[in-house]
């Protein structure tokens, strides 16, 4: 297991991080929340992107990709937090695009992943039903019907669902609400009748969806593997998911910890700059450590997902290590950016505010701390 970067892949985090400073920045972003843009990203910025090659780092190249696995999107998204960058890398590419790789026929795969590879077609995950993330808790229906299925229910924070081309619906088939087993995965065309697309908004101001179905009639074809054995390819697909966000939140958070450091050394207060303080200083050197701790969880978390000697507990584990302290330290950078810098670190003449607010969000995506420490102790539990 690698906690460190390869030289291709630390290459790859100086292009990202060239890229995005330039293509996407902070003020980038700003622009696209006065715009209040649907999207909530640059599709200009975003086909620059793909033809960077990252839509393709994921998966082999026998279907069109690049075969750099988890440790290869780690750069990546460790940018994109230092920038605030949106993109539907996550969304469409590390979830729906895994979930085509990973559940798909081959008809599906030829059909989307070199759309997806492309950037010429979006998918979004519409998984949660409830305020917090739960996939187990599953309870949409999906009823059998002559040559294929009826699907009724509601599906919430769904990542990037406002314009996307289709829609990964998870539903179930057999069992009952808080079982793995009997939950299936349905390919939905956006297009659909009796879909539904809401606007869902989120402090972050990210593009967020929830969906509403009302005898949403689909084919056969229009499931992804077997019926009711959806969970295995879901919970891995869902762990790049975790691992990319605790990235991003490392980025996030290394990125706010440097602009106060800044601020300190820059703030002058009784003839001195406030750095000069031993209790500010004391308060930074805790952030650093906890950093460094975050960035060896992350990297692990990463790495694990790339090993294939690993268990699905084993991987698992390791994933929500990753995004529980990742998330833990920065809320942590967060609250601590606020308070050293005063009163002007709350306004929005500050970018401090900004990345206060997706952290949040990223925290409590696919898992905020108190889901991420239970599943580490069920997976625990199951190795004994």
């Amino acid at each position: 297991m690698s906690l460190v970067y390869s030289e291709e892949q630390r290459l790859l985090a100086d292009s990202a991080r060239e890229f995005l400073a330039a293509r996407s920045p902070v003020a980038a972003q700003r622009q696209l929340r006065d715009l209040a843009d649907a999207r909530g990203y640059d599709p200009e910025v975003w086909q620059e992107a793909v033809t960077l090659g990252w839509s393709a780092i994921p998966f082999p190249e026998a279907l069109g990709g690049l075969d750099f696995g988890c440790m290869g999107l780690g750069p990546i998204f460790e940018a994109i937090g230092k920038n605030l960058s949106a993109s539907p890398l996550l969304s469409s590419v590390v979830l729906g695009g895994s979930l085509i790789h990973l559940a798909g026929s081959a008809a599906q795969q030829d059909t989307w992943l070199t759309a997806l590879i492309n950037g010429e077609r979006r998918l979004a995950l519409a998984l949660d039903e409830k305020p917090r993330h739960d996939p187990a808790h599953t309870a949409l229906v999906a009823t059998a019907e002559q040559g294929g299925y009826r699907l009724d229910g509601e599906k919430f924070f769904v990542i990037d669902g406002q314009g996307a081309d289709a829609y990964l619906v998870t539903a179930r088939t057999a069992g009952q609400a808080g079982d793995e087993w009997g939950i299936s995965l349905f390919l939905v065309p956006a297009d659909t009748p009796g879909l539904q697309v809401n606007t869902l908004s989120l402090i972050d101001s990210r593009n967020c969806a929830w969906l509403r179905m009302s005898a949403v009639h689909l084919a056969n074809d229009a499931l992804l593997g077997s019926v009711g054995t959806a969970w295995p390819a879901l919970d891995e697909a869902l762990d790049r998911g975790r691992v990319c966000l605790a990235a991003e939140l490392l980025g996030a958070a290394e990125q706010l910890f440097a602009m106060t450091l800044d601020y300190l050394k820059t703030r002058v207060q009784f003839d001195v700059p406030i750095g000069a303080f031993q209790a500010l200083q004391h308060r930074a050197a805790r952030l650093h450590v906890e950093l460094q701790l975050a960035r060896s969880a992350v990297m692990a978390g990463l790495s694990a997902l790339d090993d294939g000697k690993l268990s699905a507990s084993e991987r698992g584990r390791l994933v929500s290590l990753a995004k529980w302290k990742a998330g833990e330290t920065a809320a942590q950078v967060s609250n601590e950016a606020v308070q050293m810098h005063g009163g002007i670190g709350v306004t929005d003449e500050l970018d401090v505010g900004l990345y206060l607010k997706r952290i949040r969000v990223a925290q409590a995506s696919l898992g905020d701390s108190d889901f991420q420490c239970a599943r580490y102790g069920a997976l625990k539990s199951l190795e004994k």
